[in-house]
């Protein structure tokens, strides 16, 4: 019962990036850039990966088969953002997002060992 809850919470934390997908507006309240700036088709794209982070962590909630390619997958998201956020002076416009990913990080690890390592019980 562990794994299908710890996927379910880290597919929860991609939720919102992942609905600024289908509601572009969204990424100017997440990340207060305009739709007129250049970087609004990048972040536009960005919900498009979040999306598929989404998707793949909802998919090993319930497929075990899924679990190893979507830990590899999550684990790519949300550490790269916490080593870049930190290699970057941990900017305090990118905080709440740092601390999000901080909260799933607990989460990841329980998904990670029992997609490689154990065989914990659904």
């Amino acid at each position: 019962m562990l794994q299908p809850i710890a996927w379910l919470a880290l597919a929860a934390i991609h939720l919102l990036p992942a609905l600024a997908f289908f509601r572009p507006g969204t990424l100017t309240s997440l990340y207060r850039i305009a739709n007129d700036n250049p970087l609004f088709l990048l972040m536009h794209h960005r919900a498009a990966l979040f999306l598929a982070v989404f998707v793949s962590c909802l998919w090993a909630a319930f497929d075990p088969g899924a679990r190893k390619v979507a830990g590899v997958v999550t684990a790519i998201s949300m550490l790269s953002f916490l080593v870049l956020y930190w290699r970057a002076g941990s900017p305090s416009a990118l905080r709440q997002i740092a601390l999000v990913d901080c909260a799933g990080l607990p989460f990841l690890a329980i998904a990670l060992y029992g997609a490689f390592f154990a065989s914990i019980t659904d």
